[in-house]
């Protein structure tokens, strides 16, 4: 039998936990099959590695060396692992980018494009900011391009690297024949008497505009939570209203307008590894994305366009 890492952590395991019994259960064996297994190792190896008495197991001569080369060969081996996921995460030609749904995410692409046609851009989308930030941290994303509510905190914010691309007031979506849509803002306690729907997420969003509401003197009687397109649909035809990002580009049947005191807001964040050489290019891919926001702003005051964005 050939040694390998996993017969080096056992042999480690039975050290640390001074007996076979304490061992099996860290490790989710049997005793009898860690027994088995030790055996066939100290075969391997030519000779016991642990004596057994009452108070448990103690490490041989031969053990003892066997330990102190494990406890060189294991955390190297580690840390060859996070290096290679580091590499393979740095080294990749091109830009992996990593978002939720918008025309921020699309024009951050649309520039990075432009600036190096010979860079490939690749993206993931997702509801979920946490999951966005997780494909960074394990290096399947360069980037993550996601947004949260007011001051609160990014996800993974320990381990990723954050900056603030913009932040904007919440917007309501009102249908064209909303009896508000004149009106150049709205106060949120007008809207207490209507159905509202909203994207899901796993920020704290939903519960900053259900603070909001409370504030505002109501408790909104229905939410339809669904995607982005069905969201617009449900504006639409009237059947409810939405909120949305300042950044909604101009959608037919609806308009948008800013709640009066800007009672919720959003940050859009840029995250990245801090550690990783796409910390290099942090700098130029943040101002691609700034650039991108004050584009989407702009759209957002014109002409028509096909929806995206909402919350």
């Amino acid at each position: 039998m050939d040694l390998e890492l996993r017969h080096l952590k056992t042999v480690r395991a039975i050290a640390e936990a001074g007996s076979l019994t304490r061992a099996a259960t860290a490790l989710g064996l049997a005793q009898p099959a860690l027994s088995a297994q030790l055996k066939r190792i100290e075969r391997a190896l030519g000779g016991a590695l642990f004596t057994r008495g009452r108070d448990g197991v103690r490490a041989t001569a031969l053990g003892d060396l066997v330990l102190d080369r494990a406890r060189v060969v294991l955390p190297a081996v580690s840390g060859l692992q996070e290096e290679a996921v580091r590499f393979a995460r740095d080294g990749a030609a091109g830009h992996r980018l990593g978002g939720t749904h918008g025309p921020l995410l699309g024009g951050l692409v649309d520039r990075l494009a432009r600036a190096d046609p010979d860079a490939g851009v690749t993206t993931y989308t997702s509801w979920s900011e946490r999951e966005v930030a997780r494909g960074v941290v394990a290096g399947r994303l360069d980037f993550a391009l996601v947004g949260v509510c007011g001051e609160s905190s990014p996800p993974e914010a320990g381990r990723l690297a954050w900056t603030e691309v913009a932040r904007d007031p919440v917007y309501v979506m009102l249908a064209t024949g909303h009896p508000l849509a004149g009106r150049p803002q709205v106060a949120l306690a007008e809207l207490a008497a209507e159905e509202w729907t909203d994207v899901p997420g796993d920020g704290c969003f939903g519960d900053c505009f259900a603070a909001a509401c409370v504030r505002a003197g109501f408790t909104p009687a229905r939410v339809y939570e669904t995607d982005t397109a069905s969201c617009v649909h449900l504006v639409q035809v009237g059947r409810a209203v939405g909120l949305c990002r300042a950044t909604f580009p101009a959608t037919r049947g609806i308009v948008t307008r800013p709640l009066t005191g800007a009672p919720l807001l959003w940050r859009h964040l840029l995250g990245w590894h801090p550690e990783g050489r796409a910390a290099a290019r942090s700098a130029a891919v943040l101002t691609h994305a700034r650039a991108a926001h004050a584009e989407a702003l702009a759209r957002s005051a014109g002409r028509t366009t096909t929806a995206g964005a909402a919350f």
